[in-house]
């Protein structure tokens, strides 16, 4: 779908906070507050705007942290329908959270999270490695989440910014 320069301009103030008050847009937009709040409408019927995130750092919240595996999955593509049939089974495991199809040497992306490393194991070999196409997998396991969309986790004590100075 094609939009207008005011709808990708609307698009990217949403992404960058989806709190922004539709008064506060419309005045970024230099349009009417009825203009924004049926163009986002509109992209949200459209399925542009798919979701509005929250973001949680559970390793702050006693016994809610997960562990998070990234699995690289090495697939033979089906005649006819190549990597998206087995992609589709993938996705409709609940513990992944996120699926890519990548360029390089594994064909598929997986973010899974579990609450100890024997669940991601079980999910691997009694889910994962089951599936008719996959030929092979790498589980990583994530040790530190330091940026997450845009997001910075635990900068440290202080908030300072310790960017390098840079002057003409």
């Amino acid at each position: 779908m094609k939009l207008s320069s005011e709808e990708l301009e609307i698009l990217k103030i949403i992404e960058e906070n989806h709190k922004v008050p539709v008064e506060t847009i419309a005045l970024m937009a230099m349009t009417s507050e009825e203009t924004i709040q049926n163009t986002i409408k509109k992209l949200e019927d459209e399925k542009i705007i798919m979701s509005y995130p929250t973001l949680i750092d559970w390793t702050k919240v006693e016994g809610q942290e997960n562990i998070v595996a990234m699995i690289d999955v090495k697939v033979t593509p089906k005649r006819g329908v190549g990597f998206d049939e087995v992609a589709e089974r993938i996705y409709r495991f609940p513990e992944v959270s996120s699926l890519y199809l990548m360029s390089g040497a594994y064909d598929l992306s997986i973010t899974i999270e579990g609450k100890t490393m024997n669940q991601i194991a079980a999910f691997v070999s009694e889910k994962l490695s089951t599936i008719e196409n996959v030929v092979s997998t790498t589980t990583h396991f994530m040790l530190k989440k330091y940026k997450h969309d845009g997001v910075i986790f635990d900068s440290g004590a202080d908030d300072k910014d310790r960017r390098m100075v840079v002057s003409p």
